[in-house]
């Protein structure tokens, strides 16, 4: 079967990392006997990675090659919407995948941005609210055009509801058009189990990519902090949170991004992954170390409740809570004496199930 998978980035050899997710879901379909080719909407020239092909729009544009599928991820307006609307006619199946904020109107689901990051956002702010009113308008116009020949892939149950919200297709008529399939965790958190017995050098670790983000929390996790002095906490990410924010005494701070095999290494020195959130369509790298098998503490909000079901070594806090006593949920989960690894985000039930879509898919 020959998939087309559209992407605003994607990475290269040693190079750029952009959009991970997309290539770690195509190097899945080539282990399973598909014909994977990308454009790549940024790439200037074409190359291969991994055993998928890369494209240029341009190459697409002189070849118009028959594809059995087209994919297109967190579809945005510049490059997808122009791409669908000139080319969908050349596809008999289209699969959109949703991933967050393409199909969100940011200002009401995302948190306000931190006090220091404000100045710098004011304007973005006023942009994205005229854009997001812009897209959401555009694709319920596009999607229902073409809903005959469109599927829907959600990474969570509260993706796809907020795409009905926002976007306002009737679920009715789109159910059986619909798919909740999550995220997957890489292979290195599917193969390798936590280590309790390990030297433990922290009580509490944080992992974020972007401190300045406020949806991710991190003045949560420096309150918790600030409110239980007899423990140790750990946050590594880049940012410039705790330049403009006073750092606990008891919070180490790490400032750099982590690969995979850093991000085991360092869990396994701690009791406890900390990993609060205001708003997320899933939380892969939160479902990366439940799967890992750390005991971890998130929020109580309904994203999070829904993709860590059934798994056993998950605490919920409340975001709002003043001065938090973090001891009895943290002694809770460290007293269980042994955790049943959880197999709910392997690649085997998650891209598997996608494939199983495509194959259906391309019967009928």
């Amino acid at each position: 079967m020959k998939l087309l998978v559209l992407a605003t980035d994607y990475p290269k050899q040693n190079e750029s990392v952009a959009l991970m997710y997309i290539h770690t879901r195509n190097k899945y379909y080539v282990q399973n006997g598909f014909d994977v080719t990308v454009i790549n909407f940024r790439a200037r020239m074409n190359y291969l990675i991994d055993g998928v092909k890369v494209i240029t729009l341009r190459e697409y544009q002189t070849n118009q090659n028959k594809y059995d599928i087209l994919i297109s991820h967190a579809p945005n307006i510049r490059n997808h919407f122009l791409f669908l609307n000139k080319y969908s006619k050349n596809f008999s199946d289209i699969v959109f995948f949703f991933h967050g904020h393409e199909v969100l109107k940011i200002s009401d689901t995302y948190p306000e941005p931190y006090g220091y990051m404000k100045k710098i956002a004011l304007f973005s702010l006023i942009i994205q609210e005229l854009y997001d009113s812009f897209k959401l308008r555009l694709w319920n116009n596009y999607l229902r055009k073409i809903l005959n020949n469109a599927h829907f892939i959600f990474v969570s149950k509260w993706m796809h509801d907020m795409f009905i919200k926002y976007v306002q297709l009737d679920p009715n008529v789109i159910k059986s058009k619909s798919h909740i399939i999550y995220n997957s965790v890489g292979k290195n958190f599917e193969k390798y189990d936590y280590d309790t017995s390990s030297e433990k050098e922290f009580d509490f670790i944080t992992i974020r990519n972007n401190l300045d983000d406020s949806k991710y929390s991190i003045d949560i996790v420096s309150k918790i902090a600030n409110s239980n002095s007899n423990y140790k906490f750990c946050v590594i990410g880049k940012g410039q949170f705790f330049q403009n924010n006073e750092k606990p005494n008891n919070l180490i701070w790490i400032d750099k991004n982590l690969r995979h095999d850093e991000v085991i290494s360092y869990l396994n020195k701690s009791k406890c992954a900390l990993m609060p959130t205001r708003t997320d369509a899933q939380g892969v790298m939160a479902c990366e170390m439940a799967t890992f098998g750390i005991p971890l503490i998130t929020s109580d909000i309904e994203v999070c409740k829904e993709v860590f079901t059934d798994f056993e070594n998950i605490g919920f806090i409340d975001n709002e809570e003043i001065e938090l006593d973090i001891t009895p949920i943290y002694e809770k989960l460290l007293s269980k004496s042994e955790i049943t690894k959880r197999k709910k985000y392997f690649a085997e039930y998650t891209i598997g199930k996608e494939i199983e879509l495509f194959k259906k898919i391309n019967i009928t």
